[in-house]
């Protein structure tokens, strides 16, 4: 390809995610949208068997353009005692329109009597790109961390304030959007997506 890729879209309508991404992606000279910033608005069945296929389903739904990069994620918390429960399931479990407070309590309470490695689990994130000539990339990125005992912090989302980094004794939701970009699943799947499209952007 000849024609320079000057926008990428990111099939998401969540303010929180685009808002990392963008900050992700800010030494990228390309415009980052949203599909709301850009006018699309997808709604896709994620019936995918991992969190690469969802992204690229999510991916492909969206049109692109001979400029046009389309970026897709899914992401979702996996905790080793539930058998890696929600898994793929993340954003679904319990239903769509659960509360992440209630979300995060019920994962915190079937872990009662559980203490340290028993609460062991991660986040995890699948990133796909559709290019203009319709080739797929994908990347993935992990952040290793345990389950908290209450929730903690404000920042974030989902399930960042139940997901203790041990390390840094904190919760990813009181990390500052600097901190968290840096070491979460998210901001390594893009890094890695970064190199892939090296040349491209």
């Amino acid at each position: 390809m000849t024609d320079r890729i000057d926008r990428i879209i990111f099939a998401t309508e969540n303010a929180g995610k685009i808002r990392e991404v963008k900050a992700i992606l800010a030494d990228v000279d390309v415009e980052v949208l949203s599909l709301r910033e850009a006018g699309l608005h997808t709604d896709v069945v994620e019936d995918g068997d991992s969190f690469e296929a969802n992204a690229v389903l999510k991916a492909k739904a969206v049109k692109g353009d001979a400029h046009t990069i389309v970026m897709a994620d899914d992401s979702g918390l996996e905790v080793d005692a539930l058998g890696g429960e929600p898994g793929i399931y993340s954003a679904r479990y319990m239903g769509e329109d659960t509360s992440y407070r209630m979300k995060n309590q019920a994962i915190i309470d079937r872990l009662a009597g559980k203490t340290g490695a028993e609460r062991s689990a991660r986040f995890v994130c699948a990133i796909a790109a559709v290019l203009p000539d319709g080739a797929v990339l994908t990347s993935r990125g992990t952040i290793e961390g345990e389950i908290g005992y209450e929730e903690r912090g404000e920042g974030g989302f989902g399930y960042d304030p139940i997901f203790m980094v041990p390390e840094l004794g904190r919760s990813t939701a009181e990390l500052t959007a600097e901190e968290k970009n840096v070491i979460s699943h998210r901001g390594r799947a893009l890094a890695d997506m970064k190199e892939k499209l090296r040349g491209l952007l």
